[in-house]
């Protein structure tokens, strides 16, 4: 297929959503892929555009790419699942599972609070020295269970932008005994026949997209020491050509960042969640599992998202202002434009997923205007009906 074609399907019903695809990725620079699942099922999936940024190669069906936050969601779901089936309270103190945490005050710190990013915790009091400190697991635990929030938790959200699946991924880890990847691999993705993985075979880098930035990312001086110690020495979104495309980065289980996959198997993961635990006759959760991903943890302005956000339980939880602002609708994005909606009133799900990143001058995990013509394309033909 041509890079220039748009791939897939798309239901009569979401025209519109095509329509929205196809101008997005006419004014890229690189490719994308775009799903709507509703009831569990895809009545939208697309793909088109280049899968890497020299444009020699065009993004295909089974494509996939680097989604960085957007991993965040399929580690924390791993909670959730242990969570509702009893092996994990959410509101324990995370030192019941993971002894050593309990240092330097941590003793009353909760489970809570870090699916919520308010754990004070969201970097590291020695940065880390380059990016292959992040495929040592001890080397980015260890430290953690070891320093003092850097507030007091629960008082606020500052968004844990690599450490969350560190620190998630290790309580996942001390009770079950798997890796996050693994458990994911085995209990979430593999019964859902979801192409996304945490850690990546070698054999898959032949489809991987290139992750690209064309603009770089500036962080303001007086946010610099702190992002330091957030997202390392170097900063990987910076240039992250440099890193991501390696086989070192895509073997690591980096459960905050280097998650890998595509629109449709976003959306076949999080439609869990839409539709009440239940995908495809694949029973992950139950209605009461869902239901604690909205117990919202905290409501303000976050600390180094610098913009308002309500968390529950490993999600941002639906605003005013966009179209996803029912009160069971969850959401979250990846570094550059990665995003994903679930609406569980309306059993919908948008996923868009992509290789070009774009910051428009600042760090976000909010989606752009690319994924907004999207979603607000498949809201009004929902609505529409």
């Amino acid at each position: 297929m041509s890079a220039t074609e748009i791939g897939g399907r798309c239901d009569e019903r979401f025209t519109e959503v095509r329509d929205a695809f196809e101008a997005v990725v006419a004014g890229d620079a690189g490719g994308a892929s775009a799903a709507v699942f509703l009831d569990g099922e895809p009545v939208v999936d697309l793909w088109g555009g280049y899968a890497d940024q020299a444009q020699d190669r065009a993004w295909e069906r089974d494509t996939l790419t680097n989604v960085w936050s957007i991993s965040k969601t399929m580690t924390n779901l791993c909670a959730i699942i242990l969570a509702d089936q009893g092996e994990l309270d959410l509101h324990a103190p995370v030192a019941r599972y993971w002894p050593q945490f309990a240092a330097a005050g941590k003793d009353a710190v909760e489970v809570r609070h870090l699916l919520s990013h308010t754990a004070g915790l969201p970097g590291w009091d020695e940065p880390l020295k380059s990016p292959g400190d992040l495929y040592d697991w001890d080397r980015c635990t260890g430290p953690l269970a070891a320093q003092r929030p850097w507030w007091e938790p629960g008082s606020v959200s500052g968004y844990h932008a690599l450490t969350q699946g560190y620190l998630v991924g290790e309580v996942v880890r001390r009770i079950t005994g798997q890796s996050p990847g693994s458990f994911f691999a085995e209990r979430v993705a593999g019964p859902l026949g979801a192409d996304f993985h945490i850690g990546l075979p070698a054999a898959d880098d032949d489809r991987v997209a290139d992750v690209f930035n064309l603009e770089g990312l500036a962080v303001p001086p007086e946010l610099q020491e702190m992002s330091d110690k957030v997202f390392g020495k170097p900063n990987v979104l910076a240039d992250p050509s440099r890193t991501v495309s390696t086989r070192a980065w895509r073997a690591a289980e980096i459960p905050a960042g280097n998650g890998h996959g595509n629109a449709r198997s976003v959306a076949t993961v999080q439609s869990v969640i839409a539709c009440g635990g239940e995908v495809g006759g694949v029973r992950l959760l139950s209605e009461k599992g869902v239901q604690a991903i909205f117990d919202q943890q905290i409501d303000g302005v976050d600390l180094l998202l610098r913009t308002p956000v309500k968390f529950g339980m490993g999600w941002a939880l639906g605003y005013g202002g966009s179209p996803f602002t029912g009160a069971r609708t969850c959401y979250w994005g990846g570094a550059g434009g990665h995003m994903v909606t679930a609406d569980c009133d309306n059993r919908l799900v948008v996923a868009y997923m992509m290789s070009h990143m774009k910051f428009g001058g600042r760090f976000k995990t909010t989606g752009d205007e690319r994924f907004g013509a999207i979603v607000k394309a498949a809201y009004h033909a929902l609505n529409r009906g």
